[in-house]
């Protein structure tokens, strides 16, 4: 099949070497006159509905991406900001422990590292714990709305 063959044209006469159906011609079957005219609005009444909806949907899921873009930005630059300052404290931790003169100060260095470290911890656990519901909850709102309103509206 060329290339051609597999365009639409603007008047919709060519479709993969084959002409497209107008189904405002074909006749319902155990109907005639006006009760398939009222059939055949009734069934566009329904796909503008539908075609409706999805539009809604898809405006609800562009600002959630937006939002979820946002939201997932301020949880990476955390997570760069929690490593820079992690390494920063080892860094410091090796260097007092480099100058230390004794076992005693090698033993109590290293418990104020450890209890300083299982603090930052903790409390970066918390940051980042928050950030993530942050996320979560930015980016399911606005779906859970905006689903719920084009349900009520099709109901």
């Amino acid at each position: 099949m060329s290339e051609s063959e597999m365009k639409v044209t603007l008047n919709g006469t060519n479709v993969f070497g084959t002409p497209m159906l107008d189904f405002s011609k074909i006749a319902l079957p155990g109907l005639s006159g006006e009760l398939a005219e009222q059939s055949l609005a009734r069934a566009r009444e329904g796909c503008e509905t539908i075609k409706a909806a999805s539009e809604k949907m898809t405006e609800a899921l562009r600002e959630t991406f937006s939002s979820n873009a946002r939201s997932a930005t301020d949880y990476g630059l955390k997570v760069f900001e929690i490593s820079n300052a992690n390494t920063a404290s080892a860094l410091d931790f090796f260097v007092h422990l480099i100058g230390s003169r004794s076992a005693t100060d090698v033993f109590a260095l290293s418990a104020a590292q450890t209890r300083k470290a299982f603090d930052t911890a903790s409390d970066q656990n918390k940051e980042l714990l928050a950030l993530a519901q942050k996320l979560a909850t930015e980016t399911g709102e606005p779906i859970r709305k905006h689903f719920t309103k084009v349900l009520h509206q099709a109901g």
